[in-house]
């Protein structure tokens, strides 16, 4: 363990996630092998080591939920983006979908399309002559105030974690600003002021989107949008067994550092088809001491 606390400070490279990623590769080489390598996930009819907790990974389903396989395990953990726009329809169903799911425990954080869960969004949302999401708009207070009750078959994180079966679980939704949708913040101090929130000692990270250099190329873009200050989180102070997310639907897959292992379940495509099977993950139960 390291000694002291460790500070994370604003990258240099922060507003530049794809400068960024060629700096550290070139002068640092910090996502080369060994240590940093694609992983490949894990059939489903895998026995579960004696001593485990199996995990299965999910994000992104955006209400496209009713086709989808869904795998032997014992703890659900959902990265957001789970619905279009946050109405309170769309929550309901898919908190009925996780009502008829046979998980022990199911863990659910907000995205960028979870709206109405963001009440600073709303709140300017509702000062605006603006008809970008009209069926929004036009819904009342009352209808959305408290939008996360309606999740009554999981736990819902937001900024806070929860222990199941040993492990602390923390989630968080927020990501880089990207058209100015929900829990959308700027790269640098903002981000960073979030990350900073994340305590020491958490086994599984679940954020809506990646760090910077794992699962977050966008081919059209030919750019990296993952967070460095997220990425300078997870492996300078925090540290978890997993860091789970999804968010960037072209980056669906599991790399590692040799520490951490990195799981973007996006199960939508870039086309918005629900085709990305859900990842299964075996982490040992930590023992009771």
């Amino acid at each position: 363990m390291a000694h002291g606390k460790v500070t994370i400070t604003v990258d240099e490279y922060s507003s530049n996630p794809t400068q960024a990623f060629t700096h550290y590769n070139i002068n640092q080489s910090r996502f080369q092998p060994p240590h940093v390598h694609m992983v490949d996930p894990i059939p489903y009819d895998t026995p579960k080591p004696t001593g485990h907790t199996r995990f299965v990974c999910v994000s992104d389903t955006h209400s496209r939920t009713d086709g989808i396989q869904m795998p032997y395990g014992d703890v659900l953990l959902h990265m957001g983006d789970f619905t279009e726009l946050g109405l309170p329809s769309e929550v309901k169903k898919f908190n009925d979908w996780l009502g008829g799911l046979p998980y022990e425990f199911k863990v659910v954080i907000a995205g960028n399309h979870e709206l109405t869960f963001d009440k600073d969004f709303m709140a300017e949302l509702v000062k605006q002559d603006y008809y970008r999401f009209p069926s929004v708009s036009k819904l009342k207070p009352e209808d959305f105030d408290n939008v996360q009750t309606l999740l009554t078959n999981c736990v819902y994180l937001q900024d806070s974690d929860v222990t199941i079966k040993g492990f602390r679980i923390y989630g968080a939704p927020w990501t880089p600003w990207f058209n100015g949708w929900g829990f959308n913040l700027p790269r640098g101090q903002s981000l960073l002021d979030k990350w900073n929130l994340v305590p020491e000692g958490i086994d599984i990270l679940m954020t809506h989107g990646p760090p910077l250099g794992f699962r977050d190329w966008v081919p059209k873009e030919l750019q990296r949008v993952g967070c460095v200050e997220l990425l300078n989180t997870v492996q300078k102070r925090v540290r978890p067994k997993l860091h789970a997310f999804g968010g960037i639907h072209e980056g669906y897959g599991i790399m590692t550092d040799g520490f951490t292992t990195f799981i973007n379940a996006s199960t939508c495509t870039v086309s918005f088809q629900p085709t990305n099977p859900p990842i299964v993950f075996d982490l040992p139960n930590p023992s009771s001491s």
